[in-house]
Formats: structure tokens, C-alpha cells, sequence
């Protein structure tokens, strides 16, 4: 391998190093200080959720994101402009979208005894999950699976990237499960265990589609169900 090719694979390796210990730090920065920071100085809810979802993981989370997909464009298995505009035969993907609706709706029912709407949901959830999809998923499929994978990678190696980056989904809840106090419940009741089933389904979505609207969309999808039945 020539020296350029050398640097180049390094700088990829840096620049993943010091993305994610930044982007925890930060996140965790933000869950336990700065949140709720903004929850109480914003009183209007629909304001504050857009503020919180929206502007600020739009700037700290895809920002960064893309433009570290666009920096090692050569060197990751999917380019920015492909990601966003690869042809996709929608209808495979169906499957999992009916595999959603009975899992989560069939769960609603053995708790509750029949569908309905969850107490707790509001109209400004719909915010969280119009954003959150995004956001989520082009930090961790569009940029960080992606550099894992990179180029012209074999299957083990697309395995390996897909477990680890399905870990690094799972650890991104910490602080958010641990600043509600669910932490504990979350791994007593095995519900980490859907984070990673569902990161490892978003993430081989996105290496079979090379689009990243696919997972996008799938995990809206989860997320518009879990506010309005859950």
C-alpha cells in the first residue's frame, strides 16, 4: 500500500475516533445540562421541541455528519450524493414496515387489551419524529456505518461494522435512560435488546439500498408507532 493511501486510511480512522468521543461528550453534555435548559426557558412546547429536535440535532448531529460522509467521499461505501439519491424498489422493504405494524401492534394489545391512543401522546411528539429519523440515522448509517464498512468491503466486514455500529446506537440511549431513571429497567426488561435488533435492521437496510431515506424511513415509521400507541 503507497504512503497517500496510508494517510488517507488514517485520517479516516482519526477523524471516526474523534467524532464519536466528541459527539458523546456532547450528547451527554446535552442530555444532563442543556436540554433542560431550554425546556424551561422556552415555554411554548411546539417551540421548544422544534428548537431541541430540529435546529439544534440538525446542527450538532447531521452537519457534521455529512460533511465528514462528503471529506472521505472515496473512502466510505456510500457517497453523500448516492446516499440521497440511489433508486430503491420501495416495495422490498414493505415486509418490514408489516413487521413493525403487527410486532408493535400486537404488543398494545396483550398489554392493554385493544388498540388505542396512548395518554401521553401529543401533537408535538410528531416533531421528535420527523427529526429524529434524520438526524439519527445519517449520524450513525450515513456516517458511521458507512465509514466502517468503506469501500468495496467484504461480508464479514460489513457484519462487523453493522454489530458495532448496532453497539454504538444502543450506547447513544445511555444518557437518556439514565437522566429519566429507566436505565436499570431498560436492561432488567431485555428493551435494550430492541435497540440493537432494530439498528442492526436499519443499518444491512442501508447496505442493501445504498439509500439512506430507507432506513429514514423505516425508523420514523417505529417511532410514529411507539409515540402513538405507546
Amino acid at each position: 500500500m503507497s504512503e497517500p493511501a496510508k494517510a488517507r486510511r488514517f485520517s479516516k480512522t482519526m477523524a471516526l475516533i474523534v467524532y464519536i468521543v466528541v459527539f458523546y461528550g456532547l450528547w451527554t453534555a446535552w442530555e444532563f445540562l442543556i436540554k433542560d435548559m431550554i425546556s424551561a426557558s422556552v415555554n411554548n412546547e411546539y417551540v421548544s421541541q422544534f428548537i431541541k429536535s430540529g435546529v439544534i440535532k440538525n446542527l450538532f448531529w447531521v452537519l457534521p455528519a455529512a460533511l465528514l460522509v462528503k471529506r472521505f467521499d472515496g473512502e466510505v461505501y456510500v457517497g453523500i450524493r448516492e446516499m440521497f439519491s440511489t433508486k430503491v424498489k420501495v416495495w422490498r422493504y414493505l415486509p418490514i414496515l408489516l413487521l413493525f405494524t403487527v410486532y408493535l401492534l400486537g404488543g398494545v394489545i396483550l398489554q392493554k387489551g385493544r388498540i388505542t391512543v396512548s395518554e401521553t401522546f401529543k401533537l408535538s411528539d410528531i416533531i421528535i419524529v420527523l427529526f429524529v429519523g434524520i438526524t439519527e440515522e445519517m449520524v450513525f448509517r450515513g456516517w458511521l456505518l458507512n465509514a466502517l464498512i468503506g469501500k468495496n468491503s467484504n461480508n464479514s466486514r460489513k457484519w462487523f461494522a453493522v454489530t458495532a455500529n448496532s453497539v454504538m446506537f444502543l450506547l447513544i440511549h445511555f444518557p437518556v435512560w439514565i437522566h429519566s431513571g429507566v436505565f436499570i429497567e431498560e436492561f432488567r426488561s431485555f428493551g435494550f435488546l430492541s435497540i440493537l435488533i432494530l439498528s442492526g435492521i436499519f443499518g444491512w437496510t442501508f447496505i442493501k439500498s445504498r439509500n439512506i431515506w430507507i432506513p429514514v424511513a423505516l425508523h420514523m415509521y417505529w417511532d410514529l408507532l411507539m409515540f402513538v400507541f405507546f
